[in-house]
């Protein structure tokens, strides 16, 4: 983090006091040397996990960075490749670093995904590491978001971990770094909202499903298992209902069912 390539204390203390927009902005040049950026292991297992779904016309990659997550899909889509972000700055880092010839066409949009500027286009939608910076009550509209910008059928793929337990050193980590920005935000405008401990498995499955998306589980095999059995890492594969959102609770699945 702070090696000779990365950001530096003070660089991120500033990008801290900035907006969320503002401070990727700020951040996107070294964004890759950083552990926000989503590891390629993620990235491989995901895209194995996805393919046999496919194949995929058009896919979205929604708050999609310095692009990793649309590099993806460049290998999965056969027509179009799409990444949709707010901040210039990450956008202007993944124009340069996603190849735009030799597969799918890559167009970057600079919008937010609680207002997608799409109408049903796309027959997958993805995205890595970016819930934290919503609030729990914004789920049902980015969820809604999401369904409006998928054809009939389409799916919204998202990888989830299990959280450390309260005996883990992580789990301290994070219940800290979450009060720190409370205290922050409560004091500092204007807000930056990154938490890591709002994104609930089982109240993400039920937004999915009231937004009328039918989702599923799947195990993301090499990043083994707990001691109770359960992975520490999922695959959300929620697809588009061709009803309109009914309610109800999250439906049993498997991501190839």
């Amino acid at each position: 983090m702070f090696g000779p390539e990365g950001p530096t204390l003070r660089e991120l203390a500033v990008q801290a006091l900035s907006s969320v927009e503002h401070g990727y902005d700020l951040l996107a040049p070294k964004f890759d040397r950083t552990p926000f950026r989503t590891p390629d292991v993620v990235l491989d297992s995901v895209a194995k996990a996805l393919t046999p779904l496919g194949p995929f016309r058009d896919g979205l990659d929604l708050c999609c960075g310095t692009g990793a997550g649309t590099q993806l899909l460049t290998g999965l889509c056969r027509r179009s490749v799409t990444g949709v972000d707010f901040s210039a700055g990450m956008l202007d880092v993944a124009r340069r670093r996603v190849p735009a010839a030799g597969g799918p066409g890559v167009a970057w949009v600079r919008g937010d995904a609680r207002a997608l500027p799409f109408t049903a286009a796309f027959d997958l939608v993805v995205s890595f590491g970016a819930f934290g910076h919503f609030l729990p009550r914004e789920l049902p509209g980015l969820f809604a978001q999401v369904r409006s910008v998928l054809r009939p059928g389409g799916r919204f793929a998202f990888p989830v971990f299990a959280p450390p337990r309260p005996a883990q050193p992580g789990f301290w980590t994070l219940l800290g770094f979450d009060a720190v920005m409370r205290v922050r935000n409560a004091l500092w405008r204007p807000p930056f909202v990154m938490y890591y401990r709002t994104f609930r498995l089982s109240t993400v499955l039920g937004e999915l499903e009231r937004a009328g998306l039918t989702a599923g589980l799947g195990v993301l095999p090499g990043f083994g298992r707990r001691a109770d059995g359960s992975p520490r890492a999922r695959l959300v594969v929620a697809r588009r209902a061709d009803a309109a959102p009914l309610g109800g609770q999250p439906a049993a699945g498997r991501v190839n069912s």
